[in-house]
C-alpha cells in the first residue's frame, strides 16, 4: 500500500481578491510521479510553488509526513525544484554546477565526488563533469538541471514544465528518460505541464485542473477512458461532446437516434452531454450505421486517417485505419461501450494566457 507523503488540506491562494486556487485538498504518496496538468493559468504552478515553500496559501494548511509546513522555507523542506529555464551557472563547469548545494551543504570533498558522479551517470552525462554548460545541447542542460536537483536526494523533486524549451522530438525522449530517472532514484516527483501527451506518458497520477479547481484525479487510463465531465474529456485528446437527453438508465438519445450505453444514474429525461472518442467511431455503410454523414475532409496523420463527417447536427470527428474520400456518405456504429454520458455542464473557457 503507497504511504502517504503530502496533503495539500482546503489550500486556497488569493492575489489582490482574485482566488487563483479555489481550496483544493490533494494528496500525493512516496515515490509517487504525480502531474498537475491543466491550461495557462489553472493553478497548477501555483500549487507546486505553495508544495516548494516560493509561496504560501491564504489558507489551508500543507502537510509533509503528516506535519505541518506552511511556514518552513524552501531551503528547509526535502524538496528541490527543476524549472523550464534551468539557471545553471556558466562560469562553472557540469561537475561545479551538480556540486553547487553539496557544497554549500559543506560536504566533505570525497562525498562530494562520489556523489556528483553518481548523479551524472543516472543522467547519462558521465564524462561530461569538465565540459561547460553553453557547450551542451538543451537535453543536456536538461540532465544537469535535473542532475543538480537529485544530488542533495530530496524526498521530492517539483517539475515545473522543464521540457518546453525543448524541441519535439527531444521532448519526447526526455519523457521515457524522466519517467526511468524518477523509478531509479524512488522519490516522488511532482510535474507540471499543459501537454496531455507528457503526462498520459509518464505519470502514475495525473491531476486535472482548471479555473483554480481540481476537476478529476486518477490513472492516465481513467483520465482518458473516464472523464469526470465534458472539459476533462475535451482537454484530456480529442472528443466528440454532443447534447443528448438520458431517457432512463442505459437508454440516451442524441441526434435523433436512441443509444443504448453502460451508464446508470441519471434523473429520466435529463440533459446531458455525450462524448465519445473518435477512435471509438467505426465507419460502415450507411445503412449499417445509427448515424451517416458525408465526409468533409480527411487528414493522414500516419497511423491512422483524421476524418471531419457532417451530420444534421454535429461535425463528427473519426480516427480511422479506413480512409474516405470527401463527399462520400458514410456510416457511424457506435457500441454500448463507446458511449460515455456526463452530467451537463458548461465547458469551461480556456484561461486566459497569463502567469500563474
Amino acid at each position: 500500500m503507497s504511504k502517504e507523503l503530502i496533503r495539500l488540506v482546503d489550500c486556497t491562494m488569493a492575489y489582490d481578491g482574485e482566488t487563483v486556487l479555489n481550496s483544493i485538498n490533494l494528496k500525493i504518496n512516496d515515490k509517487e510521479f504525480l502531474t498537475l496538468l491543466g491550461p495557462s493559468g489553472c493553478g497548477k504552478t501555483t500549487t507546486l510553488r505553495i508544495i516548494g515553500g516560493f509561496q504560501t496559501p491564504t489558507s489551508g494548511d500543507v502537510l509533509f509526513g503528516g506535519v505541518r509546513i506552511n511556514d518552513v522555507p524552501p531551503h528547509k523542506r526535502k524538496v528541490n525544484t527543476v524549472f523550464q529555464k534551468y539557471a545553471l551557472f556558466t562560469h562553472m563547469n557540469v561537475f561545479e554546477n551538480v556540486a553547487f548545494g553539496l557544497r554549500i551543504a559543506k560536504r566533505p570533498e570525497g562525498e562530494i565526488k562520489t556523489r556528483v558522479r553518481e548523479a551524472l551517470a543516472l543522467v547519462a552525462l558521465s564524462g561530461f563533469e569538465k565540459r561547460s554548460p553553453t557547450s551542451l545541447s538543451g537535453g543536456q542542460q536538461q540532465r544537469v538541471a535535473i542532475a543538480r536537483a537529485i544530488v542533495n536526494r530530496p524526498q521530492v523533486l517539483l517539475l515545473d514544465e522543464p521540457l518546453g524549451a525543448l524541441d519535439l522530438k527531444l521532448r519526447k525522449e526526455m519523457q521515457h528518460e524522466l519517467k526511468q530517472i524518477q523509478q531509479q532514484v524512488g522519490i516522488t516527483f511532482i510535474y507540471v505541464t499543459h501537454d496531455q501527451e507528457e503526462a498520459l506518458t509518464m505519470s502514475d497520477t495525473i491531476v486535472v485542473m482548471n479555473g483554480g479547481n481540481i476537476l478529476q484525479i486518477g490513472t492516465p487510463a481513467d483520465i482518458y477512458n473516464e472523464p469526470n465531465n465534458a472539459f476533462v474529456a475535451d482537454f484530456i485528446g480529442e472528443s466528440n461532446i454532443i447534447d443528448g437527453v438520458m431517457l432512463h438508465d442505459k437508454l440516451v438519445r442524441f441526434s435523433g437516434t436512441e443509444f443504448t450505453c453502460l451508464d446508470t444514474g441519471f434523473d429520466r429525461n435529463e440533459n446531458v452531454d455525450i462524448v465519445v472518442r473518435p477512435e471509438d467511431v467505426k465507419i460502415v455503410e450507411p445503412d449499417r450505421g445509427q448515424l451517416s454523414g458525408i465526409v468533409s475532409s480527411i487528414i493522414f496523420k500516419g497511423v491512422h486517417y483524421e476524418i471531419l463527417v457532417d451530420t444534421d447536427d454535429h461535425q463528427w470527428m473519426i480516427h480511422s485505419t479506413i480512409s474516405a474520400p470527401v463527399g462520400q456518405r458514410i456510416g457511424m456504429l457506435l457500441t454500448d461501450d463507446d458511449i460515455h454520458i456526463m452530467h451537463k455542464s458548461a465547458l469551461p473557457e480556456a484561461a486566459a494566457e497569463v502567469d500563474e
